[in-house]
């Protein structure tokens, strides 16, 4: 009887056991939404990479890349909804303060943010927290910088090391017209990012400190009115296509028709993919100030990756998140694959990325991790608000087309666009 007892007993752990085996090793769906096809490759390594460091929490990343506007209008539905939300997404920040509004349909993830906040640069999860909690994790920096073309400077006699405020970056912008017939940089109708910088050296921003929309602010008129100055002398000229993301524009700053650029550092990428014929001319430098000791950069772009609160299991997939956008391994691999800086400051030094020779490293003359660690302290974040949707859809469509096509007055143009965005 004890024999059989003890066989019978042997028998049920062994089932008990080859049970919890096959539970463990059963994979957990997670959907994720995003509006980049980069970012699908990056998770889907990212997942592999999970698998094989977690295999008792085995993950089978269902990932689908729609277009910009129907993926968040289709998030939208979703959350009003309580129906049909991935488990996981990707909210670009110009969209993200719409999902903050009232109670958010998003799980705050301070479980897994906060023991990393001393590794991590904190404003690129700031600006996605609300009341304390945080709702999304940037997958870079996005610190701006300016792209100068060292062989058409040096043609010119320019030498873009001494080039250190806004007056002596004009100074040069005439040299270099006269010199080449060519203008000097671009200026966007159709996006900031090539106005934030302007802003933020002054200590200004799209939004008050408030987050109400601040676009007739002085801090806005001196960064259009200087604007508007180099473009009347040629010095500047309106980017081709209304911005730095157009097939027009990439054509001819890749024939060299243009000596600069202000875009943040994700914009490596652009040059790598669009315009290659620039290989080997192309330096980045940290930005020019109003005056010395001022911010040479800010904190540009972003999309943060939420758990919804839809997610079956939301730990878990706050888990893979956290390990794809705060580790060190999630770190390299945004940088080995998509060319950004990544937020987590100690895989700047690490030798698979300081040291390690990649597409960008090859493209540009001078390392980007150096500017990077040079300006790592002068890097403010942006505003974000309720507000900032609506504030960066008035400058894109409307007043930097107005300031830079028309030549508006800046004193009557500015307190309209302004007012439009408060009662709007």
């Amino acid at each position: 009887m004890k024999r059989f007892l003890s066989i019978l007993l042997t028998a049920m752990m062994l089932v008990s056991f080859a049970t919890v085996t096959a539970s463990a090793a059963e994979p957990t769906k997670i959907t994720f939404w995003t509006f980049q096809e980069l970012h699908v490759s990056f998770y889907q390594e990212m997942a592999k990479e999970w698998n094989e460091k977690y295999p008792d929490r085995q993950i089978e990343l269902d990932a689908s890349a729609l277009p910009y506007d129907d993926m968040h209008n289709k998030l939208t539905i979703a959350l009003q909804s309580g129906v049909g939300a991935p488990d996981l997404v990707d909210i670009e920040i110009g969209k993200f303060a719409n999902y903050l509004k009232g109670t958010p349909q998003l799980v705050p993830i301070n479980r897994v943010v906060e023991p990393e906040l001393n590794n991590i640069v904190r404003s690129r999860v700031d600006i996605y927290a609300k009341d304390g909690n945080f709702y999304g994790i940037c997958f870079h920096i996005g610190a701006a910088v300016i792209y100068y073309n060292d062989k058409l400077l040096k043609e010119a006699g320019i030498d873009y090391t001494q080039i250190k405020t806004w007056d002596q970056y004009h100074e040069a912008g005439k040299k270099f017209l006269a010199a080449t017939g060519k203008p000097f940089g671009t200026v966007e109708t159709g996006d900031p990012w090539h106005l934030w910088p302007l802003l933020a050296s002054q200590g200004g921003d799209l939004l008050d400190k408030d987050g109400k929309p601040n676009i007739a602010s002085p801090e806005m008129e001196k960064a259009l009115a200087f604007n508007q100055e180099l473009l009347k002398e040629g010095v500047l000229a309106i980017a081709p296509g209304s911005g730095h993301h157009s097939e027009e524009y990439y054509g001819l700053m890749n024939a060299g028709s243009f000596g600069s650029v202000i875009m943040p550092m994700w914009y490596m990428g652009r040059f790598t993919d669009y315009m290659p014929d620039l290989k080997g001319q192309m330096v980045i430098a940290p930005l020019p100030v109003w005056e010395e000791g001022q911010p040479r950069s800010v904190g540009l772009g972003g999309t943060g990756t939420c758990v919804t609160n839809q997610a079956k299991d939301p730990e878990l997939t706050m888990d893979f998140l956290a390990f794809a956008k705060l580790s060190k391994e999630g770190g390299i691999q945004i940088w080995k694959m998509m060319g950004f800086d990544p937020i987590r400051t100690e895989v700047w030094s690490l030798p698979e990325v300081r040291d390690t020779p990649n597409k960008f490293t090859d493209f540009f003359l001078n390392n980007p991790f150096d500017v990077l660690t040079e300006i790592k302290d002068e890097i403010p974040a942006i505003r974000v608000s309720e507000y900032l949707p609506a504030t960066m859809d008035a400058l894109k469509n409307s007043v930097l087309y107005r300031a830079y096509e028309d030549l508006a007055d800046l004193k009557t143009m500015l307190p309209e666009e302004n007012a439009k965005v408060v009662v709007g």
